[in-house]
């Protein structure tokens, strides 16, 4: 009998462990479309809502749309593709955990084109407990490896829009300088493309530093560079008590989302 339920078809039978999983995995929709094609659009109300975006993505010619029923429109070709090649690169079903960059989109249509002002007070809140500020307070060798990829983004920031903060070898979050704070809103504040204040709001939780966001902004690191800088605590962890695969796998899937929030950001912004 053992066999039998260990075995997932044995003699017609299937492991009803098995079924039960298969049964509780969402049901993804088929591809029902053949081809993918990026057309200019006429400023419209649709344009209108996401700040004038003139590209659109067809499938079989019909505009996609996003979940809220607003037009997927785009303010250049460059971010357009990005997206259409996630849409290309479905195989026999659709799979939107596949698509960060469709869905990063989505989320800036239907959410933040409308209220901007909410995320980028959620950014500014990371600002008070920046990764970048928090130190071991142990391990002589993870403190310096803290010291030599972070103190450098925070000569960046004091350099680049005059905002200093303070570093601490405690888990209480510390007060930063009010200055320092406000100046970290005002940059934050001159971004206006809704796409692009989807990938700042990414960078920075995902980071967990809204000033490594501003760096990559600027063009000052990579997303690879920041995700590494980002990383050092988790790398050492990783290399001194070994890798569990499950977070690995949700580590693989951050970066995914890391990786097409800075194509779309560098696409929408013009820049290599």
């Amino acid at each position: 009998m053992r066999d039998i339920f260990n075995n997932p078809d044995h003699d017609g039978l299937v492991n009803p462990q098995t079924a039960a999983q298969k049964a509780m995995r969402p049901q993804l929709p088929k591809r029902f479309y053949k081809e993918v094609t990026i057309l200019e659009e006429p400023e419209d109300e649709d344009a209108a809502l996401v700040g004038a975006m003139q590209f659109a993505i067809h499938l079989d010619g019909r505009k996609i749309k996003t979940p809220a029923r607003n037009a997927l429109l785009f303010p250049n070709i460059k971010s357009a593709r990005i997206v259409a090649e996630e849409w290309e690169a479905q195989k026999d079903t659709i799979d939107a955990a596949t698509m960060p960059a469709n869905r990063l989109v989505n989320t800036a249509i239907d959410g933040i084109a409308i209220d901007a002002q909410a995320v980028v007070e959620d950014m500014l809140k990371f600002a008070s407990s920046d990764l970048l500020c928090y130190r071991a307070s142990s391990s002589p060798g993870l403190i310096e490896l803290q010291k030599e990829n972070w103190d450098p983004v925070l000569d960046w920031i004091a350099d680049e829009y005059g905002a200093s903060f303070e570093t601490t070898r405690s888990l209480i979050q510390i007060d930063q300088p009010k200055e320092s704070v406000t100046l970290i809103s005002v940059a934050l504040r001159r971004w206006q493309d809704p796409i692009t204040i989807a990938a700042l709001h990414t960078f920075t939780v995902l980071t967990g530093s809204v000033i490594l966001a501003l760096a990559i902004a600027a063009g000052e690191y990579t997303a690879a560079q920041a995700w590494q800088i980002a990383h050092v605590d988790e790398d050492w962890n990783i290399n001194t008590w070994g890798e569990d695969h499950e977070a690995k796998k949700r580590r693989d899937n951050r970066w995914k989302e890391m990786e097409a929030a800075y194509f779309l950001f560098c696409a929408v912004n013009d820049q290599a």
